[in-house]
C-alpha cells in the first residue's frame, strides 16, 4: 500500500469505515447498506449514490475487490491492503478515544450514569 493511499484514507470517514467493516465478509451493495444500518443502529444510512461511488473508488484503490458478479450484482470483500488500512484506523481511533477519556473521563462517566446515552444515539 502506498503512502498516498494511506494519506487519502486516514483519517477515515465514517461511511468508509463502516463500509469496510461490512465487507470483511463478502457482501453486495444492498447487504452492505443493511449491515451498516444494523451495526450503527440506523445512525448511518448509506444511500445508493454515496455507496456505489465509494465502492468504485475503494476497488480502484485496491482497498476492496469484487469477488463475484452475477446478473449485474457485484459482491465485494476487503483486501489485505484494506485490512491493513483498517488496522491503522482502528489504532488511530483507539488512541483518540483514550485521549478523550483521559481528558473528559469524569464528565463521560457522569453522562453515562445519568442515562443520556440511551436517549441520544449520537452520544458515544
Amino acid at each position: 500500500m502506498t503512502e498516498a493511499i494511506i494519506k487519502k484514507y486516514i483519517p477515515m470517514t465514517e461511511t468508509t469505515y463502516y463500509t469496510l467493516c461490512a465487507v470483511k465478509e463478502p457482501r453486495h451493495g444492498y447487504a452492505i447498506m443493511q449491515f451498516v444500518n444494523r451495526l450503527t443502529e440506523d445512525r448511518i444510512q448509506l444511500r445508493n449514490g454515496t455507496l456505489y461511488t465509494m465502492l468504485g473508488r475503494l476497488v480502484k484503490d485496491g482497498i476492496i475487490e469484487i469477488v463475484s458478479e452475477e446478473k449485474g450484482k457485484k459482491t465485494y470483500q476487503i483486501t489485505k491492503d484494506g485490512i491493513s488500512l483498517m488496522l491503522r484506523e482502528v489504532k488511530r481511533l483507539r488512541y483518540q478515544l483514550e485521549n478523550g477519556i483521559e481528558v473528559f473521563g469524569q464528565e463521560l462517566l457522569e453522562e453515562k450514569l445519568n442515562g443520556r446515552e440511551k436517549k441520544d444515539k449520537n452520544f458515544l
